[in-house]
């Protein structure tokens, strides 16, 4: 058993923050044992680390990063969805059948992960296996729990970046026996692009593989007009693009659909009822002008929704970041809405970017007992006086105004993180 001492603060709901000042948060094997302004006469000998004033708060959960984007963030962002992944992304991700640069280039990003306080994240990989299990390598050693997915794409792709059919399941099935009891904290989750580049035979393998394994599930779903609009083509017998998946077996509980921006009601009635998540990505909607997610209506509705950077789209890893973009955007969805209803709380976003995501995980999010014991240290000194403010209000400045540079400590079901060392920073050190 340990203990960190600090100002600690959560959301066990997304109405309000729980504080806790000047207390212990203690960890037993990996858990939140609890939570002691005092500690009892049972605990008085553990190991405690006293942060003073600093913030404790859970780690933050990315629920939508597509890993071989990351070597592009920040470019082409000019462009729609459906341009941008010609010209950009997908010669991107081509080169992910090089192992050397995939080594190289996802160790930069777990480093970038760790730097930001993502301790867990859900990724897309590209549809190579080799450069996927070198993925979930780099992120088993790293500490940060993740599932990763071997994109899968038979259709509607280029000719230098798609799988046929039977080489994409095949692929995919022993990938998975390979790496699904191979780690703790990184599990593989099945991962069709999305309805335009996956055929009717593929997702309804995708769907039986998910089945067979017990697998998580994601894809993107009414991101763009121009990609809905090409979905009701590709399959007319379906009401809507949320119907496609479903037909195919791809949406329950288990599933992650990124976006969501323009899910018209009986999807978002469908979410509900599938129990799936859906992943708001405020940052990259902006960038590829897709259009601002009614966040609102899907919690009113009872869809589960947690953050997503969505880098390469988005341009921003840390997602301090994105809740404040995803306060920003429900303002703007509000005003364009007549003023009706009421935006985002700081609260909202904080309990999305941390247990709402962190459900797909488990008991991931939160510091209540029996979760995973995963939480950041901030240091906000150099962000403003911190003896005028509540505890609250300085959570709020970090997040709106605070960077990496603010994270002190990372810990990961019990664990302190150390930096990833990237190969450059190796060969410097010999």
């Amino acid at each position: 058993m340990k203990g960190l001492k600090g100002n600690i603060i959560f959301t066990s709901s997304a109405e309000k923050f729980e504080i806790y000042e000047n207390s212990y948060l203690v960890e037993s094997h990996g858990k939140v044992y609890g939570i002691y302004k005092e500690l009892p006469f049972n605990l008085k000998e553990i190991e405690i680390q006293d942060f003073g004033k600093s913030l404790i708060i859970p780690g933050f959960v990315d629920m939508h990063f597509h890993a071989p984007q990351f070597q592009n963030i920040g470019l082409g962002l000019d462009e729609e969805l459906l341009e941008w992944l010609e010209k950009y992304t997908f010669p991107e991700e081509a080169k992910y059948s090089d192992s050397e640069y995939s080594k190289r280039l996802y160790t930069n990003l777990a480093k970038q992960l760790w730097r930001n306080g993502t301790t867990r994240v859900v990724l897309f990989s590209s549809i190579h296996t080799s450069g996927t299990k070198i993925l979930m390598d780099i992120l088993d050693r790293a500490g940060i729990g993740a599932y990763v997915g071997k994109v899968n794409m038979d259709r509607n792709s280029p000719d230098f970046y798609v799988e046929s059919t039977e080489e994409s399941l095949t692929a995919t099935e022993e990938w998975i026996l390979e790496t699904k009891d191979k780690y703790q904290l990184v599990k593989p989750i099945i991962t069709p692009r999305f309805v335009p580049t996956c055929s009717e035979k593929l997702m309804k393998g995708l769907a039986n593989l998910a089945k067979k394994y017990n697998l998580k599930i994601q894809s993107h779903l009414s991101e763009n007009e121009g990609e809905i609009e090409w979905v009701k083509d590709l399959h007319p017998e379906f009401d809507s693009y949320g119907e496609v998946y479903d037909g195919m077996g791809l949406l329950n509980e288990n599933t992650i659909m990124a976006h969501t921006v323009h899910s018209p009601e009986d999807e978002i009635e469908l979410l509900a009822k599938r129990k799936a998540f859906s992943a708001h990505c405020p940052n990259a909607n902006y960038n590829l002008s897709s259009g601002i997610m009614p966040v609102r209506k899907f919690l009113d509705a009872g869809v589960k929704v947690g953050l997503g950077s969505d880098v390469g789209a988005g341009h921003q890893i840390g997602m301090y970041k994105v809740m404040s973009q995803a306060v920003q955007a429900s303002k703007m969805k509000w005003f364009e809405g007549g003023k009706v209803g009421k935006c985002l709380s700081t609260s909202e976003v904080f309990y999305m970017g941390t247990k709402g995501g962190g459900e797909f995980f488990g008991k991931v999010g939160s510091f209540e007992k029996g979760y995973d014991f995963d939480a950041l240290v901030i240091g906000d000194e150099d962000l403003g006086e911190t003896d005028f403010r509540s505890v609250e209000e300085r959570l709020q400045r970090f997040i709106y105004c605070g960077d990496d540079r603010n994270i002190i400590k990372r810990y990961v079901a019990g664990k302190l993180l150390s930096e990833p060392t990237t190969e450059r920073e190796v060969a410097a050190a010999l």
